[in-house]
């Protein structure tokens, strides 16, 4: 009990966010939205909504990434600042981000009710539970001063990602404890994330772009979750020195190869057969049913391939950890059960907008996520 109660006085005092932390924040996100503004990038349609319009994204987000992490060592290299600032301050940003997160959500429900616009896109979507509509968001596509707030928020969490990671490794370095597992979880995840940003278009077909109001529930997940609990392996393996044999790391790259493939392989096949139904996958014309959905490459194996390969993808982050606490397995459990919960919603709205479309696809393709399991 005692020890319990001494740890929780040296974590408490952190959790209180200082102005330093607060000044991090916002001038983190000002650049991104001055980035996102000014930068040039690929100007990409978004998906046909259902008032026929859609909405067009400019992704910049790797030249973004590209200019911050230049300025950041640029910082560090004339002492402007500390490239472990980010692992220092952990638990100031943490609770920083949190409540500016409560305070965004709230402000999306009282403007988002007060809007009068009829587009898809701003029309205020009320169920009358302010819970459920707080939580859930109340418009789809909301703006602040030209930023498409949901695209921003997730770009903000996934470059988070990767600048608390960065500096999580700068401490490892300098502590002089960097190892191969170290070595391979940050590797794995820059991988992930640039490749994410290289990619960035891919975003726009997205259940979260196309079908997600913006509420509390993303706000928090973009700006709290995905960085602060995606790098749980990051911290633990700061405070706990795993030594992984070479036969462990070569078996843990393979999980991490075949993961990315499969999750970029179906995604790509996907965005790409939205852009255009005739192109060839894996060689072959696509074959579809009732002309709208894809049955060949990896939806042809199963309804939801994309999402085996981001399971495989956080089980590659975690092992380096080793199996001595489940702690740094945080990550894939959630994920498991946020993506069944998630195939579950989106096998029913198929079901409602497809009908009989969707129970012919379902006759061909069996498998939800892993063939001849699930």
């Amino acid at each position: 009990m005692e020890a319990a109660v001494a740890a929780a006085a040296d974590v408490l005092p952190g959790l209180v966010p200082s102005g330093s932390a607060v000044v991090v924040l916002f001038a983190y996100l000002g650049y991104l939205a001055a980035a996102g503004a000014i930068l040039p990038g690929k100007l990409v349609a978004g998906a046909v909504l259902p008032d026929s319009s859609r909405l067009h994204y400019r992704c910049n987000g790797l030249l973004s990434l590209l200019l911050l992490l230049g300025l950041s060592a640029l910082g560090a290299y004339m002492g402007w600042m500390s490239p472990t600032v980010v692992a220092d301050r952990g638990l100031e940003l943490l609770s920083a981000t949190f409540i500016f997160s409560v305070i965004a959500s709230f402000a999306l429900y009282f403007f988002g009710t007060k809007s009068r616009h009829k587009s898809s896109s701003l029309r205020p979507h009320v169920s009358g539970s302010f819970i459920q509509d707080w939580w859930l968001g109340v418009q789809l596509n909301p703006h602040f001063m030209g930023v498409d707030l949901k695209f921003f928020f997730v770009r903000a969490g996934m470059m988070a990602w990767l600048f608390i990671n960065l500096s999580l490794f700068a401490k490892s370095y300098l502590a002089g404890s960097v190892n191969l597992s170290v070595i391979l979880y940050q590797f794995f995840c820059a991988w992930y994330i640039v490749d994410y940003f290289i990619h960035e278009e891919f975003m726009t077909s997205t259940w979260d772009i196309i079908a997600e109001r913006l509420g509390f529930m993303l706000v928090f997940g973009d700006l709290v979750f995905i960085p602060f609990t995606f790098t749980i392996q990051g911290w633990w393996l700061l405070k706990n020195e795993v030594e992984l044999p070479l036969l462990a790391g070569l078996v843990n790259f393979c999980i991490f190869i075949i993961g990315y493939l499969v999750f970029r392989g179906a995604n790509k096949q996907k965005h790409v057969f939205k852009k255009d139904p005739k192109a060839p996958i894996w060689g072959k014309p696509p074959k579809v049913v009732g002309g709208k959905l894809l049955v060949s490459g990896y939806w042809g194996i199963a309804r939801h391939c994309n999402y085996l390969g981001d399971l495989l993808l956080a089980l590659s982050f975690s092992l380096p950890c080793g199996f001595s606490s489940v702690i740094p397995y945080f990550y894939p459990t959630y994920l498991l059960i946020l993506l069944i919960w998630r195939e579950r919603r989106d096998e029913a709205r198929c079901s409602q907008k497809y009908k009989e479309i969707w129970a012919e696809y379902c006759k061909l393709v069996p498998w939800r996520i892993l063939p001849y399991v699930y």
